[in-house]
């Protein structure tokens, strides 16, 4: 469990006190702190107390606290523990308890062996309901939801509620095959399971572990902008087919751009891994270790053509929207909408952008904005990418109110953030 303390301060809160301070003067409240608590499940991988689970989970928390059961207290023994690493843009998150002896810990399969049927167990506290099991089969793999840029998800119709989040993915082996994360409900108000759940591979966490044990996680960087090949392009660049990434821009002094990389190129492959769309492209690409040189296969003007690159560090302030100053006064971090996600949502041309994270009690937050909204438009202008999200944000001043359409689902709504002034 995790308690994150919260001063009071909200519109409620200020109209108490001017009642307070108007009919009761002598009576004069000291600030009033909240704590907020919430629960989640993780796993122990090495017997000296490292555990995994979401990052979500531990987001924000002034306070992390693991309990194990006995079989009959789901918290006979609780420690303390602290965050070594959490990593959002996969929702992984390790944190360590001191302990006098060693703990038993759970084997970690291979996620790449999965079938599509093949049945599983997600094990965790689903609403404080504490271990629970509940068995169901991969549905698919591979999923992009938008929750993050490295999207890979294990789907599954094993029941994972909220609580579930971080608790261990089972193959009947008793292997951890994945790390529960996120469940779907139809963009109505229900928070329950209807068949859907969401886990990431293992794999994705083994490749950063290491990274996550030394407390930063280091990615393989090109540093360009891509987008899907779509019939039209197809069409218009006579390519063979649409999968690839088709290259829309090149970060000056990148390692794209230092080995020759061009706007139009379409990227068909990578290190010798074919390249299927542009969300495939940066996981294949975060995965390989800063400094290793690597091949790209690229289609240039309808002729397959083979360059070597240098692959770089994503750097930690790289300038894109979803960290950029104004995006994190927001309270919001957005990106690309995914084409898999546009179609899914009826989003023709892959337009707008999706919101990956929100910040509790930041202003996006406030407004009504949730992770998985995609952005369409802004004081009634469209926004196709980042870029024109970018400026219309940026137009806006202080203490103005900015108007957002919204889809949720399949659901069109407005929200309005209110910009604070003198900022």
């Amino acid at each position: 469990s995790t308690k994150q303390k919260i001063k009071a301060g909200g519109p409620s809160d200020e109209r108490m006190r001017e009642y307070y301070d108007r009919f009761f003067p002598w009576h004069k409240e000291a600030p009033r702190e909240q704590v907020r608590q919430s629960l989640g499940s993780g796993f122990v991988v090495e017997s000296d107390g490292y555990i995994l689970t979401n990052s979500h989970v531990v987001a924000q928390a002034d306070e992390i606290i693991v309990s194990f059961g006995d079989g009959h207290d789901a918290r006979a023994k609780e420690y303390p523990a602290k965050l070594i690493a959490a990593d959002p843009k996969t929702d992984i998150a390790l944190i360590k308890i001191d302990v006098s002896k060693k703990l038993p810990t759970i084997s970690l399969g291979d996620s790449s062996k999965l079938q599509v049927g093949e049945q599983v167990m997600a094990i965790g506290n689903p609403f404080g309901f504490a271990q629970s099991v509940t068995v169901g089969v991969v549905s698919a793999k591979g999923r992009v939801i938008g929750a993050g840029p490295y999207d890979d998800f294990i789907q599954t119709d094993a029941s994972i509620n909220p609580g579930n989040s971080g608790g261990p993915l089972l193959n009947t082996r008793g292997e951890v095959v994945g790390i529960n994360s996120a469940i779907y409900t139809g963009g109505g108000m229900a928070r329950g399971n209807i068949g859907i759940g969401f886990a990431i591979p293992i794999d994705s966490v083994k490749a950063i572990y290491d990274d996550l044990k030394k407390g930063k996680v280091k990615r393989g960087w090109l540093g360009v902008a891509i987008t899907n090949v779509t019939k039209e392009l197809q069409d218009a660049m006579s390519l063979p087919d649409t999968k690839g990434a088709l290259v829309s821009q090149v970060i000056e002094n990148s390692p794209a751009e230092k080995s020759g990389v061009k706007r139009y190129d379409v990227i068909t492959g990578f290190n010798g891994e074919k390249v299927l769309s542009s969300s495939h492209l940066p996981r294949i690409v975060a995965a390989i270790k800063p400094g290793t040189k690597a091949e790209l296969e690229i289609i240039r003007d309808g002729k397959a053509i083979s360059i070597s690159v240098n692959v770089g560090e994503m750097p930690a302030e790289r300038k894109r929207l979803a960290e950029s100053k104004r995006s994190e006064d927001l309270g919001m971090v957005v990106e690309n909408i995914p084409a898999q996600l546009a179609e899914r949502m009826g989003i023709k041309g892959a337009s707008g952008v999706v919101v990956t994270s929100v910040a509790p009690g930041g202003l996006a937050g406030t407004a009504g904005a949730i992770a998985g909204d995609v952005i369409m438009e802004i004081n009634k202008k469209k926004v196709r990418n980042i870029g024109e999200y970018e400026s219309e944000i940026s137009s806006a001043k202080p203490g103005d109110s900015v108007l957002m359409l919204v889809r949720r689902g399949r659901n069109d709504l407005l929200l309005v953030l209110k910009l604070p002034k003198g900022k």
